[in-house]
């Protein structure tokens, strides 16, 4: 559903940046769309993306405790809520994207339970909690602001691979289909907080290494779990 837009400059630049890298023309989810990927490969790589999702709160949290106004801190807040399902358990994005998991042939909870991580889940978390615990505020909001502009495009384009390819029917499709409509809102929630200063030299250019440091973060995810090993 569209929206209005609220920050236009930063969000423009994140769309700019987005298409610059080619992140939707990844080879993960290019390999998905065209018929390549296994189904097998498929389930590996999103039981490992199970991973992320669950920490993915986690830094937005490191994150809000630096920040000094309260007023600022309740667009990612309530994202954080959002993330625990509004406080009611069966919604939480960890047991959603279990479901989803379920759905593409996936049901062992004990053993998603206990995976390690592979090293593009264990790199990819691990920029996302230092850049929101040790960098300048300016460049986590961005960041994390982008990986939540770049997911919505992403959960689209593979809930509708996903539907085209009979691995999930499409009335069953769950996670991917919420995120393809709610991300670039939240998105929005990070970009609004840098929109006001972004004609400080400063600002914009705290801002532009944060988009960027999102940018490299996602794609290099995904161009790491195309090719992952078993």
């Amino acid at each position: 559903m569209a929206h209005l837009v609220k920050a236009p400059r930063v969000t423009a630049r994140a769309k700019q940046i987005m298409t610059s890298v080619g992140l939707l023309d990844n080879p993960y989810l290019t390999a998905l769309a065209d018929g390549s990927m296994s189904l097998e490969h498929f389930r590996a790589t999103q039981e490992q993306f199970g991973i992320a999702v669950t920490f993915f709160s986690r830094p937005m949290a490191a994150l809000i405790a630096r920040m000094e106004l309260p007023g600022d801190r309740l667009g990612i807040l309530a994202n954080i809520l959002e993330e625990h399902g509004d406080l009611q358990p069966h919604a939480f994005h960890h047991n959603t994207f279990r479901k989803f998991l379920a759905s593409i042939g996936s049901y062992d909870a004990q053993r998603l339970d206990t995976l390690t991580p592979c090293p593009a889940i264990h790199a990819h978390n691990s920029v996302l909690i230092s850049v929101c615990a040790l960098q300048d505020v300016e460049i986590a909001i961005s960041c994390v602001g982008f990986h939540e502009h770049a997911f919505a495009g992403i959960s689209a384009a593979i809930g509708s691979a996903v539907v085209k390819r009979g691995w999930v029917a499409e009335d069953d499709l769950v996670h991917y289909a919420l995120h393809a409509e709610i991300d670039e809102q939240h998105a929005e929630e990070f970009f609004l907080l840098v929109e006001p200063d972004y004609d400080d030299p400063r600002i914009r250019s705290a801002v532009d290494r944060g988009l960027r440091l999102g940018a490299y973060n996602m794609s290099r995810l995904y161009t790491d779990l195309y090719t992952l090993d078993g």
